[in-house]
C-alpha cells in the first residue's frame, strides 16, 4: 500500500497508516513519538487504530526516523509543526495522541489550536519533565550511553525480564536497535526541548478538548504521581493506570493501551 505524501515546511514526512488508505474525511488520528524514536512505537497500535473506526497518521517527526528536516528544537515548535500536517493532509480537526514528548507536543497544540484538536491522549506525560544534565550533555554529543539510559529507565520490569506480549520482541534490546539509528545529536535536541519546556501547567489550564492521560504505574520517567497531577488541571480528563506498565506501555503492555484507546476514542468493535 503507498504512504501517503506529504511535505511541510518544504521536507517530507513519513506517516505509517496502520495498513488502510488514509481518509481525511474520517475520523484521524495523530500519533506522535517520544524523544529520539519514530513512529514504529506505535506498531502495535496503528493497525488497531486504521481498522476500528479512524485514518491513522503516526508520524516520523522532523529529522527522525524517514522524515526529512533538522529536528526542532522546542515543544512549541513542534506543535505548530503538527498544525501544519493537519494542512498538509487536508485535516480540518484531529485526535493528537503522544508519547513522553509527543504528550507535550500534543497538550501545547491542543493548549493553543484549539480549532484544529478533538481530543487529546497524553501517554508517559507531566507538567515538567526535566533531564539530568549529565544525560543531557550525552544526548547532545551523540553518546550510545544516553540511549541506552533512555531505554533502560523507559522501561519497567516487564521489559528487563523478556516479558513481551509479542512473541519473540525482546524490549530492550529491540529499542535499542530503534535508537541506534537515529542521527547523532537529535535525542539531546529532543531532551532539551523536553527540559526547557515550563508551561505546561499553563498549558493543561487552558486546554478544553476532552482528554485522557494514560499513566504507567512503574513509570521512572513520568511518574503516576505526576501524570495525576498533569490530570488533576485539564478541565474534562479522563485516567487510565497500567499497572505493569513502565514509561513505554505502548510496547510493555500493548492489549491495554489499545483498550484505554479503544474506550476514549470509542473505536468500533469489528
Amino acid at each position: 500500500m503507498t504512504q501517503p505524501s506529504f511535505l511541510v515546511h518544504g521536507h517530507p514526512v513519513y506517516a505509517h497508516t496502520g495498513g488502510r488508505p488514509f481518509d481525511p474525511s474520517r475520523p484521524v488520528a495523530v500519533l506522535l513519538h517520544g524523544a529520539g524514536m519514530d513512529h514504529t512505537v506505535w506498531s502495535l497500535q496503528t493497525r488497531y487504530l486504521a481498522h476500528h473506526g479512524r485514518s491513522v497518521l503516526a508520524v516520523d517527526l522532523p529529522g527522525h526516523g524517514r522524515s526529512g528536516g533538522a529536528p526542532l528544537d522546542s515543544i512549541a515548535a513542534l506543535a505548530d509543526w503538527v498544525v501544519a500536517l493537519l494542512d498538509a493532509a487536508g485535516v480540518a480537526k484531529a485526535a493528537l495522541i503522544g508519547h513522553s514528548m509527543g504528550a507535550l507536543v500534543a497538550l501545547d497544540a491542543a493548549a493553543r489550536r484549539a480549532d484544529r484538536i478533538e481530543s487529546i491522549v497524553l501517554m508517559g506525560a507531566a507538567e515538567r519533565m526535566p533531564v539530568h544534565p549529565d544525560l543531557l550533555a550525552s544526548a547532545a554529543a551523540g553518546d550510545p550511553s544516553a540511549n541506552d539510559l533512555v531505554i533502560g529507565w523507559g522501561h519497567g520490569p516487564r521489559g528487563h525480564t523478556g516479558g513481551s506480549a509479542a512473541p519473540g520482541l525482546a524490549l530492550i534490546p529491540g529499542g535499542r536497535r530503534l535508537m541506534a539509528g537515529i542521527t547523532p545529536g537529535v535525542l539531546g535536541v529532543d531532551l532539551a526541548a523536553c527540559n526547557a519546556y515550563a508551561t505546561g501547567a499553563t498549558a493543561a489550564e487552558a486546554v478544553g478538548c476532552p482528554a485522557l492521560v494514560v499513566i504507567g504505574a512503574l513509570d521512572r520517567m513520568a511518574s503516576a504521581k505526576a501524570g495525576r497531577a498533569l490530570a488533576s488541571r485539564l478541565k474534562m480528563s479522563q485516567i487510565v493506570t497500567i499497572k505493569q506498565a513502565g514509561h513505554m506501555m505502548m510496547t510493555e503492555t500493548p492489549d491495554a493501551t489499545v483498550e484505554a484507546l479503544r474506550g476514549f476514542l470509542d473505536l468500533r468493535r469489528v
